[in-house]
């Protein structure tokens, strides 16, 4: 059996890891994992990231998709269509740019305005979990996340065409779905106002 030339093995494993912000691939490896893994546990732990339980959730709250979804931050999960509003879903990939440079200034709108619109990461598309884990514990993210390793989304009617992507729930179930891509709290406050109708920036804590 002839072996492939070393180059274009690693073109190969570069196409598979240099997945871009504005194409989204389906996973081409076993994406289901066991969120009970000494390895993942641990990691979690390092992390503290909130687990998703921390959101208001009801039954059946929105119109996005009933699809569960593995939490991050604990072995329990979440469904999209159970996340009550106000509040925000931000989708993200530790392969994309935009969405790690936009993390630290979610985590600084969780911590300043997360007991008035909760805030919820879901890691889109990385087979792996532990990677997002220790990604979110570098970057000091602690919201809660959960994580479509395998993609279901991708069988539903939501479209994701470009990361990072935000969906701004209303209180009646509704939601606005908006391009990611920001630099400072003041932008989110500004979009929550516009897609929410709250005014965080009256309610600022001193």
């Amino acid at each position: 059996m002839r072996r492939l030339p070393a180059v274009l093995v690693a073109l190969v494993a570069a196409g598979v890891l240099l997945t871009g912000c504005d194409s989204v691939a389906p996973a081409a490896f076993a994406c289901k994992v066991d969120p009970t893994t000494p390895d993942l546990v641990k990691d979690r732990e390092a992390a503290g990231i909130a687990d998703c339980s921390a959101l208001p959730t009801e039954a059946g709250a929105t119109d996005l998709p009933d699809i569960t979804l593995d939490c991050l931050g604990s072995t329990s999960s979440i469904s999209l269509a159970d996340v009550k509003g106000p509040a925000i879903v931000n989708f993200w990939s530790t392969t994309c740019v935009p969405c790690r440079e936009e993390m630290p200034v979610l985590q600084q709108f969780h911590e300043a305005y997360g007991s008035q619109v909760p805030l919820l990461g879901v890691n889109y598309l990385d087979t792996y979990p532990g990677a997002a884990i220790d990604f979110a514990r570098l970057k000091g993210v602690t919201y809660p996340s959960a994580a479509d390793t395998c993609g279901d989304l991708q069988e539903s009617d939501l479209i994701l065409k470009v990361l990072p992507q935000f969906f701004f729930v209303r209180a009646d179930g509704s939601f606005e779905q908006v391009a990611g891509g920001i630099d400072s709290l003041d932008e989110v406050v500004a979009m929550v106002k516009q897609n929410l109708g709250i005014d965080l920036a009256a309610k600022a804590t001193p």
